[in-house]
């Protein structure tokens, strides 16, 4: 398909998409849109971000829209708040020549009454997280008794944030005949099961073969021990003058730490994560669009939502634990027909992933050796002398300061004078990399391992600080870990944080956050409710000592068998009482 006009698109429409630059259909918009126009059977969609999904349910949705129906026809579902965004201002820019369509975006971690009021004004198009929807759909403010179109979009994201349960309680307020369409960059065991449970007979359509990397995509990996891993991630960055990528960290603390002593080393790098505002994460990704950063370092969450192209490389400075989230990240670059880079730094004890990442997509790795001091002296000083090369010279701006810099370089002759010029330039990285090291392990080389290096990591992970949090629902509101989770992910738009041990008790839980996403979580649930019940979250009175905490997963460094009995008794009671008081309210 050449054109969009032979998706049998209105005039309108095709005249939005041409003002914003977009003339051929994307592969999965070319077989998404004719379906969705001319049938109503439910779909799923395999296609990596950045491959044009949004139009690909957008545009059908606004032509199949009934603009004299105010009332919510299409309901889109997305994880976080950052893609909830990006995709209402698209749609919103698709359907700027229909008057009358409102397209609204209702999401967590802002306030509630403005949504409500858009809503209230009539919204044929709402965009949405799970958490606020759900809260929406108990206040009675969004309505979803005329949807005829549900669309699941980063559908494994939102089951790995814990939505499971808040998807079923969505659905269910939907009409039992409608379209639903899941959009999906991987499509895991779990997407497999949702669909079976959500749509019924299914068309599937596909960009790219499912679970399978970009052919035009190169992958490699270096083995280093782990405390060599930034010093490679700066080899890398100097080998690659001219650089333009994302780096994949596995926390926030991480991305922030990576990103600043990128910064501090002179790098052209920031962070993107779940801590930063809206506002702080638009100038981020604005400056990084415009190539304003080489390097950005993110989260896989935080990067959802950030379509960029031409990219020249991805660099996993941890392997994901999910092979598909590898597959997924490398597929952020080799787009539009270019090639790219996809780097895993790992050790070894990784290899195992490496192979099962071979195996599940068809991807192929190359060991790579780390550059040497010299091999990137090399590179960095051809770089410069191609970038003297081709510098366009401003005659007349710089005619009147010749005479005065030809008297002051006139002692030099023509070999001293290119000598000079390039040191000035070139003499750091000579210094930094004259007495670099090898850095490179083989695989069958031990990094730390036995009982010291266990002791060390151990000591590593007990550095980590949670405070321990009420909050006054529990089981018979329905709440488990999972949900709780969600819950807390949805707070923080993130599914970073580290959650510890949590206590699910009959009208109240406990559960351990980090404490520096403790402030933000209290500031983002308050006003909030769950299962019709307003939320009270607060600390508890004592902490729990620092330990090895994992997230959502129980610690094993206290016993909480007897939750109701000893020092914990009298707190507990005081809490659930507090909460029995909060529901008669």
């Amino acid at each position: 398909m050449d054109s969009f006009s032979e998706t049998d698109l209105e005039d309108k429409i095709l005249d939005a998409i041409k003002s914003m630059g977009f003339e051929k259909p994307t592969p999965i918009q070319a077989k998404a849109i004719p379906h969705l126009l001319a049938s109503d059977r439910d779909m799923i969609a395999s296609a990596q971000t950045g491959t044009g999904k949004t139009a690909a349910f957008g545009l059908p949705s606004i032509q199949l829209t009934n603009i004299e129906d105010k009332s919510t026809q299409t309901l889109v579902l997305c994880p976080t708040r950052e893609l909830c965004l990006q995709i209402t201002k698209d749609i919103t820019n698709y359907s700027k020549n229909i008057k009358g369509l409102s397209t609204v975006a209702v999401y967590g971690g802002a306030s509630i009454e403005p949504q409500m009021k858009a809503l209230k004004r009539g919204a044929q198009i709402v965009v949405a997280t799970p958490g606020r929807a759900k809260d929406l759909i108990r206040r009675k403010k969004l309505l979803l008794g005329n949807v005829v179109r549900v669309v699941l979009d980063e559908a494994d994201e939102m089951l790995s944030m814990g939505f499971k349960e808040d998807l079923d309680a969505i659905l269910s307020e939907t009409q039992k005949k409608k379209q639903t369409l899941l959009f999906s960059a991987t499509m895991s065991k779990e997407i497999l099961t949702i669909t079976k449970k959500y749509m019924q007979d299914p068309i599937e359509i596909s960009a790219a073969r499912v679970n399978q990397g970009a052919d035009n995509v190169k992958h490699f990996y270096y083995m280093v021990q782990a405390k060599d891993r930034y010093e490679l991630l700066k080899r890398i960055a100097d080998i690659n003058p001219n650089i333009y990528g994302i780096v994949f960290c596995r926390t926030r603390r991480e991305t922030k730490e990576i990103a600043n002593k990128l910064m501090q080393d002179s790098y052209n790098a920031d962070a993107l994560h779940g801590d930063l505002s809206q506002a702080q994460r638009d100038e981020v990704m604005g400056r990084f669009r415009k190539r304003q950063l080489q390097i950005l370092v993110a989260t896989d969450v935080a990067a959802r939502g950030l379509d960029v192209n031409d990219l020249t490389h991805i660099i996993n400075f941890n392997l994901p634990d999910d092979s598909e989230i590898y597959i997924h990240r490398s597929g952020r670059t080799g787009r539009a027909g270019k090639s790219g880079i996809s780097i895993a730094i790992v050790h070894t004890r990784e290899t195992r992933k490496i192979k099962e990442i071979e195996k599940k997509s068809g991807i192929v790795f190359s060991k790579a050796s780390v550059p040497s001091g010299k091999d990137i002296c090399t590179k960095q000083l051809y770089a410069l002398i191609d970038k003297i090369e081709k510098v366009k010279v401003d005659e007349i701006q710089i005619e009147p300061f010749l005479p005065t810099i030809y008297e002051k370089l006139d002692w030099l002759s023509r070999e001293e004078l290119i000598k000079h010029f390039v040191s000035a330039e070139f003499n750091r990285f000579l210094s930094y990399y004259k007495y670099s090291r090898d850095i490179n392990v083989s695989e069958n080389q031990k990094g730390e391992s036995g009982k010291r290096g266990e002791k060390r990591r151990r000591e590593d992970k007990g550095k980590a600080s949670h405070s321990r949090l009420f909050i006054n629902v529990g089981s018979k509101n329905n709440l488990n870990p999972a949900r709780l989770i969600g819950l807390i992910n949805e707070g923080l738009d993130s599914g970073d944080a580290d959650i510890g041990k949590i206590d699910i008790m009959k009208t109240f839980s406990f559960f351990e956050i980090e404490d520096a996403s403790e402030a933000q979580l209290i500031k983002a649930l308050k006003g909030q409710t769950f299962e019709g019940v307003s939320l009270v979250i607060e600390p508890s009175k004592e902490k729990p000592a620092s330990g090895s905490f994992s997230k959502g997963k129980s610690s094993k460094r206290r016993d909480h068998s007897k939750k109701k009995e000893g020092r914990w008794g009298d707190k507990n009671r005081r809490h659930e009482n507090r909460g029995r008081r909060n529901r008669k309210s």
